[in-house]
């Protein structure tokens, strides 16, 4: 028993943790479903931090040792409320914003952006709590936890779990002429990758799709699918010796936030995702254009097409199509006015800090209402900032009915 508990200990005492958001807004909190349900949403980050002889080595040209440390790898992982299913949605590390005010735990303050920068470079901003901060800032969604790993926790956990299988339907060498790339070699097929190889492929953007970080992207999903199904079909999860080795790795990988500081809590999430069919994960990158001119090598946003499907996230609609049938809401006690009697005013609620309003919103809205029979329905100017979800906001509890035969017609 003196022994258990002092090795659970010593990988308590190897994970490196963070505040979980340098931020200045509190995180909305989560909706509960009927069942009093909440879902989950877990920031993953990729450091490309060269702060050590491991990483140094990993890591590449020399220029870049030591220096400000980028979040190339950014995944958010959406856990379902009733834990039927999984998203992840990648933001391509290209992706231009504007960068919130960060505070980083030794007092210093990084300004509110006012022009676009790279989101790659929030976790140069304080730590991972920035780009926490950042994706909310976007997004709206709210970020219960976050795991950091850097090159030589790639390596570790690659080579702890075993193998990957990855595919390719050409052969691959990731080497342009002029000498960069990953330096991943593969054949068409089949391929079990661990250790450097496996960092190599979440690196690899010059040998696959375009030679961007959307095709990159996408090789990082097929990794990640396959590594959870590897971790479910073998024994790594039931064979207490590989499962000691793959806890050492783990903790010695990763940096998350305070919310996940032992092992337990590590455990109990992992039970959390257990229970997710691997049918029901879906990977998705985030909605986004080319800039044009200094920035046309970067992507942007893409307008109401990345809003939509954070609100997706935001309202817990899974990514597959497959929702589950709701329960139709009951009828209110107070009945409605006639419709062309019930005045409405529309706001347009799309923008955030980050993002200007969609153009136009509120008054398409305000059309809609019209051609249902809403004659008083009209737009009120003044826009809304911070609005995660799309709200019908009545003064008095007899106006309910009304307020119901609004969000029927919408």
């Amino acid at each position: 028993g003196g022994a258990g508990y002092l090795y659970y200990e010593r990988l308590n005492s190897n994970i490196k943790k963070e505040d979980l958001t340098l931020g200045d807004k509190q995180m909305a909190d989560h909706k509960a479903n009927a069942a009093g349900q909440t879902p989950l949403n877990i920031l993953l980050i990729g450091s490309d931090a060269r702060d050590s002889e491991a990483n140094q080595k990993l890591g590449g040209a020399k220029e870049t040792f030591g220096g400000t440390p980028l979040a190339d790898v950014q995944m958010l992982l959406h856990l379902s409320a009733d834990r039927s299913n999984l998203s992840v949605i990648s933001m391509p590390r290209d992706t231009m914003l504007k960068m919130p005010k960060c505070t980083a735990p030794d007092g210093k303050v990084y300004p509110a952006s006012t022009r676009d920068v790279q989101t790659n470079e929030s976790l140069g901003r304080g730590g991972p709590g920035c780009t926490v901060a950042t994706w909310y800032e976007l997004t709206g969604i709210r970020i219960d936890h976050f795991m950091m790993i850097d090159f030589a926790g790639v390596v570790s956990m690659a080579d702890a779990i075993g193998g990957v299988p990855v595919c390719v339907d050409a052969n691959i060498h990731s080497r342009s002429a002029d000498g960069k790339g990953s330096g991943l070699k593969l054949e068409k097929g089949t391929t079990s990758i661990k250790g450097e190889q496996a960092l190599q492929w979440l690196r690899t953007r010059y040998g696959f799709e375009d030679n961007t970080d959307l095709g990159r992207a996408k090789a990082q999903h097929q990794y990640m699918n396959s590594m959870v199904r590897q971790l479910r079909k073998g024994t790594k999860l039931t064979d207490p010796a590989k499962l000691m080795n793959l806890a050492e790795a783990a903790t010695e990988a990763l940096t998350v936030d305070k919310g996940l500081d032992t092992v337990k809590k590590l455990y109990d999430l992992a039970e959390e995702f257990k229970k997710v069919p691997t049918k029901r994960i879906t990977m998705s990158t985030m909605p986004n254009v080319y800039g044009t001119g200094v920035n046309s090598g970067r992507v942007y946003p893409k307008a109401g097409d990345a809003e939509q499907l954070f609100r997706m996230v935001r309202d817990d609609v899974p990514l597959d199509g497959k929702a589950s049938k709701r329960k139709k809401p009951e009828e209110p006690k107070d009945p409605s006015a006639p419709v062309g009697e019930i005045a409405v005013s529309v706001r347009n609620g799309t923008a955030t800090d980050a993002l200007g309003p969609a153009s136009g919103r509120a008054g398409e809205v305000a059309d809609q209402l019209k051609n249902a029979g809403f004659g008083r329905a009209g737009v009120d100017s003044g826009n809304v900032t911070g609005v995660a979800r799309t709200g019908i906001l009545y003064p008095s509890a007899d106006l309910e009915g009304d307020a119901q035969a609004v969000a029927k017609a919408l």
